[in-house]
């Protein structure tokens, strides 16, 4: 069925000044990075192990393979891992890490992995660990560079085409062009009618069009966020204002999932709901032939799966489970490696991967202290 579709916002163009923005001029290289010199490795293990005395609510919540083909897995408590094939090397506060709760990872152009924490944004450069503080320099240009104070969750990253890397924050949105940041609507010349705040953006999205697009989330709870390079415009076609995950499907199609009302897409013109399938988690993911797999929700008053894992090729469904392999936890997480390989990320920090036969286990259930 048909929801809703963007109702077009006819605004003026405010005269803009010269200042920092997303795609402003920059000032001066980024400073006052704090360093971890030699790292401790927490561990090293065959498969991901606990160190950190978490508990089964904990999970691998976010993950990316990198230029090198290393595996990159990031827990809520456990700091995060990187898979050479062999081992499993932990990184964790002791390692410069700014905050054991890692919730996005991204590598960057240069080939540098960028971790956003429940304490900031870390940068690892293939040596040592920074963390690197939100310092922004006044509009004009000419005042001291001020740091952001308190504590602030790093939600999501991406890098868009231009090269510029988004951080949606518990307390703004941020951009940095490689020297400098800058608070997205601190650009005078967005339109943003609706007053916006921008803040807990959940994920992000550049589709093949060069749209952005932003899940909000909780607090704010801004639903969809559309920015066309001149102006952002929110939306809530399920009447969900938390966004959790997005996807571009090979048709141009965009995909969500709601924190409440279930999966949704938008093509072009119209949102409309995912019908196909209900009682599915808000975890989504697209594989490279095409196919989008789905989590099987989260019991209620529990951390375990309602239905596995379901993959869906457009036409039918198949579902895996206990029975294939999987483990009983509810999914957060999913990867697909170059070798076609599938990773699933749970609660209880369990790591999985299927290899289009078997699913093959590689966490430890068990904490080593």
């Amino acid at each position: 069925m048909t929801i809703t579709t963007f109702k077009p916002i006819f605004s003026f163009l405010v005269v803009s000044i010269f200042f920092l923005s997303c795609n402003g001029q920059t000032k001066s290289k980024q400073s006052n990075e704090t360093v971890v010199e030699r790292q401790s490795f927490t561990s090293k293990n065959p498969k991901l192990t606990k160190t950190q005395g978490t508990t089964e609510h904990q999970n691998v919540h976010c993950s990316l393979q990198d230029k090198d083909g290393n595996l990159w897995f990031g827990t809520t408590g456990e700091g995060v891992y990187r898979y050479d094939g062999k081992e499993f090397i932990q990184f964790t506060e002791k390692d410069g890490l700014s905050n054991n709760k890692v919730w996005s990872i991204l590598e960057d152009k240069s080939g540098d992995i960028w971790f956003g924490t429940d304490d900031g944004v870390s940068r690892y450069d293939g040596k040592t660990i920074s963390k690197i503080p939100f310092i922004l320099t006044s509009m004009s240009g000419f005042g001291i560079p001020t740091p952001q104070s308190g504590i602030n969750a790093v939600w999501s990253m991406m890098q868009d085409k231009s090269g510029i890397i988004w951080f949606g924050t518990s307390l703004d949105l941020y951009c940095y062009d490689g020297k400098t940041f800058s608070r997205f609507l601190d650009k005078f010349t967005i339109i943003n009618n609706q007053n916006l705040k921008l803040k807990w953006v959940q994920c992000f999205l550049e589709d093949s069009k060069g749209t952005i697009w932003m899940g909000s989330g909780p607090i704010t709870e801004e639903g969809v966020v559309r920015y066309d390079g001149k102006s952002i415009k929110s939306a809530k076609p399920n009447s969900d204002g938390w966004i959790r995950y997005m996807l571009e499907d090979k048709n141009g199609h965009i995909w969500f999932s709601g924190r409440q009302n279930g999966v949704f897409r938008y093509d072009g013109q119209t949102f409309t709901m995912f019908a196909e399938k209900t009682n599915i988690g808000s975890a989504i993911f697209k594989d490279k032939i095409g196919n989008i797999w789905f989590d099987g929700g989260e019991k209620l008053n529990s951390i375990e799966s309602i239905g596995g894992l379901w993959r869906y090729d457009g036409k039918t469904f198949e579902n895996f489970t206990t029975k294939d392999g999987m483990g009983k936890y509810s999914v957060w997480s999913m990867l697909e490696d170059r070798k076609g390989d599938i990773w699933i990320g749970t609660r209880n920090c369990g790591l999985y991967r299927y290899d289009g036969r078997t699913f093959t286990t590689f966490s430890e259930k068990t904490k080593t202290n």
